[in-house]
C-alpha cells in the first residue's frame, strides 16, 4: 500500500483513471505503451529543477478547493515513479491565484513550485528526515504588514519588546490550531531566505535583512485536515500527512507543484 513504489503497469491506468483509486490484480491490458503522460506528470512539469522527490497537487479548476495530491521520486535511473495512490487534499476556500499576483487575506492557494524544507508540529516528530520544530503555544508565525523584518519569519515567543503585532488578524500562532498543526510541512511560498534571518536581542525576536513582499501572504503550509477548505494552505488526512512527511528527504531536494489542472504544466 503506501510507502512502496507504484510498478509501470498500475502507475500508468492510474494516470489514465485520474484520481481513482484502482485495486489492481494480475496483468493490465494497457491501450498503448507509448500512451502520453497525464499533464500533472513530473516530465510534464516546467520548473522541477533538481528535485528528486515531487508532491504535485492539482484541482478540477481555478475555483475549487477539491484536490488531489500525488507523489512521485526519481530513481537513479532518471526515471520518475509514483509513491503512494493519489490522495484527496484540500485547498483554499476560494481556489487558487497566481503566487505573484496573490493578496494576504484572499484565501487562495497559490500556484506555482515551491521547496519544502522545514517541517513542525504541536507532536512530536512522526519521522521526518526534514528540520522539525517541535511546536508550542508560544510559537508564532508573524504577518503584520506593518513589520517587514519579521513578515513571514517564524517567531519562538510573542516578547513584550517585540515589533510584531500578535493578534489572530496579523499573526498566526500555531497553537490557535491543534488539529491541523498537528504536523506540517512550510511551503517556502514568499519566505525570506533563511540566510538572511538573525536574532535580535533588542527586541527578542527574529528579523530578516531582505523581507517577504508583504502583500502576498504568510503562512502556507501543507497540514492536517480540520473541517473543510483552507485559507490557502494544502490539507491532508492525518494518516496521508504522516506519510508524505516520513518520505520527504531533503538530499532528495523535495518540491511542490500546486494548481489547478489547466496551469500545472507552467506552475
Amino acid at each position: 500500500m503506501k510507502g512502496a513504489a507504484v510498478p509501470v503497469r498500475k502507475r500508468v491506468l492510474l494516470a489514465l483513471l485520474g484520481s481513482c483509486t484502482v485495486i489492481v490484480t494480475g496483468q493490465v491490458s494497457l491501450p498503448s505503451a507509448e500512451a502520453a503522460p497525464p499533464p500533472y506528470f513530473p516530465t510534464q512539469l516546467a520548473h522541477v529543477g533538481n528535485a528528486r522527490q515531487l508532491v504535485v497537487v492539482t484541482s478540477s479548476s481555478p475555483s475549487s478547493s477539491y484536490a488531489t495530491l500525488r507523489t512521485y521520486s526519481k530513481g537513479s535511473d532518471g526515471v520518475w515513479r509514483q509513491q503512494f495512490a493519489p490522495m484527496l487534499a484540500r485547498a483554499g476556500s476560494h481556489g487558487w491565484s497566481w503566487g505573484i499576483r496573490r493578496v494576504q487575506g484572499d484565501r487562495t492557494s497559490p500556484i506555482g513550485t515551491f521547496t519544502l524544507t522545514t517541517a513542525f508540529g504541536l507532536r512530536t516528530n512522526p519521522g521526518t528526515h526534514l528540520a522539525y520544530l517541535h511546536a508550542d503555544q508560544d510559537d508564532y508565525m508573524a504577518g503584520d504588514q506593518r513589520d517587514p523584518r519579521t513578515y513571514n519569519v517564524l517567531q519562538t515567543s510573542a516578547s513584550a519588546t517585540r515589533t510584531w503585532l500578535a493578534n489572530s488578524n496579523d499573526s498566526e500562532r500555531i497553537g490557535a490550531y491543534p488539529t491541523q498543526y498537528q504536523y506540517g510541512v512550510v511551503i517556502d511560498f514568499n519566505r525570506p531566505v533563511a540566510s538572511t534571518i538573525t536574532y535580535s536581542r533588542v527586541h527578542s525576536e527574529y528579523v530578516t535583512s531582505r523581507p517577504a513582499n508583504i502583500r502576498l501572504g504568510f503562512a502556507i503550509y501543507l497540514h492536517v485536515r480540520g473541517g473543510g477548505s483552507t485559507a490557502g494552505c494544502i490539507s491532508l488526512a492525518l494518516a496521508d500527512q504522516v506519510a508524505v512527511m516520513r518520505w520527504l528527504t531533503p538530499t532528495m531536494h523535495p518540491r511542490i507543484v500546486m494548481a489547478p489542472m489547466v496551469n500545472i504544466r507552467q506552475a
